[in-house]
């Protein structure tokens, strides 16, 4: 039977003119092979059109990343293609699958069950829908169109509004591997910022001195007016680098993303000061909590808060937001100043809350 069906398939494979076929149809014309080898059938050429600037969004939020294909010239009758998207990696990571469509079936994959879908009001539409967008979701997604044979794609840019803060440990420069780092910023509700993101924040006059992680695992550092113990008078303003550093066995500081926020960060009006643990419970007999550090940088950044009152934040430092400088009220530039993280049984400070909308 075996080499009865070797013959009998054999001829098959020798017959001139008989098209590959996976579903679709195509010419076996070498005419129909562009110079780097990609089909285009009979003449037709798929084009995949993304937007080239970067869309921007907030936690919580709906987004639509864009993405449409057509053909040149367009075909005579509709064909079926097979729509993919996944998210690219920033930091060594794998890659992350998000969705998969082949006319009305769908997959979606991850995190992202559930939240994404394709757009469907319009013909060769590929536009994929983001419910609910997640700080994660942050970062260039992939939309690729395959047609048999012929796949084309382009790239979407999605970055969540946010700002970029430095953060040290309590205990002072320099304590942070790149795990403990990634901690550190979630715990004030942020994220690892990335080097698009530091560097979005030096142009808008973020001027650090300090070496911090970066999303990638690289440490860096911005300096908007350079000086000695900034690397030298001699090296151009600009985003400084160590270069990639080990996870566990190098310490430095961490630069924070937070996103721009959802509720009211406020400081709470009281006849006089607190310790850290009363500070946390007049919060909450206010219906609120104590603020986190990446909520009062985005209530300052966003909300334009400004207020001259040292008050105490979760993490046991005590901090203040100024937008107008002014005398008494610290240097004379706009930003979050910091007395460090104080005794906590310290009655020095005020509070600042965070009420979820």
């Amino acid at each position: 039977m075996g080499p009865l069906l070797l013959v009998l398939l054999y001829p098959l494979s020798c017959v001139s003119g008989l098209p590959f076929y996976n579903g679709f149809y195509y010419s076996n014309n070498p005419s129909s092979w562009n110079s780097h080898g990609e089909g285009i059938f009979n003449g037709v050429k798929l084009v995949v059109e993304t937007p080239e600037e970067t869309l921007f969004s907030h936690p919580g939020a709906n987004v639509t990343l864009p993405c449409r294909y057509h053909y040149e010239p367009a075909p005579l009758s509709p064909r079926p293609v097979r729509v993919k998207w996944w998210k690219l990696s920033e930091n060594g990571a794998p890659e992350l699958d998000v969705l998969v469509a082949i006319g009305l079936r769908h997959r979606t994959f991850g995190d992202y069950r559930g939240r994404v879908r394709l757009r469907e009001d319009g013909e060769r539409e590929a536009s994929l829908q983001i419910r609910d967008v997640r700080l994660e979701d942050s970062g260039r997604y992939r939309c690729e169109v395959i047609d048999g044979l012929e796949d084309e794609s382009g790239l979407v840019e999605l970055e969540l509004r946010g700002v970029v803060f430095p953060y040290q440990h309590p205990r002072g420069r320099y304590q942070l591997n790149f795990h403990e780092a990634q901690r550190a910023c979630e715990e004030q509700d942020a994220v690892v910022a990335s080097f698009e993101q530091l560097f979005r924040a030096w142009e808008e006059g973020l001027d650090w001195c300090n070496a911090g992680w970066l999303q990638d695992a690289s440490v860096q550092y911005p300096i908007v007016r350079a000086r000695q113990p900034c690397g030298g008078l001699g090296l151009a303003p600009g985003v400084r680098s160590y270069g990639p550093r080990h996870h566990r066995r190098h310490r430095y500081d961490a630069f924070c993303f937070a996103p721009a926020l959802r509720g009211q960060v406020y400081y709470l009006e009281l006849p006089e000061k607190l310790t850290l643990a009363e500070a946390k419970e007049a919060c909450r007999e206010d219906g609120a909590r104590i603020a986190k550090v990446g909520q009062l940088f985005a209530a300052w950044k966003f909300r334009g808060l400004d207020r001259c009152d040292a008050g105490w934040l979760a993490d046991g430092s005590a901090r203040y937001p100024v937008v107008r400088p002014r005398p008494n009220c610290g240097p004379l530039e706009p930003g979050v100043r910091s007395f460090g993280f104080p005794d906590p049984q310290s009655r020095e400070y005020g509070v600042y809350c965070y009420r979820r909308r």
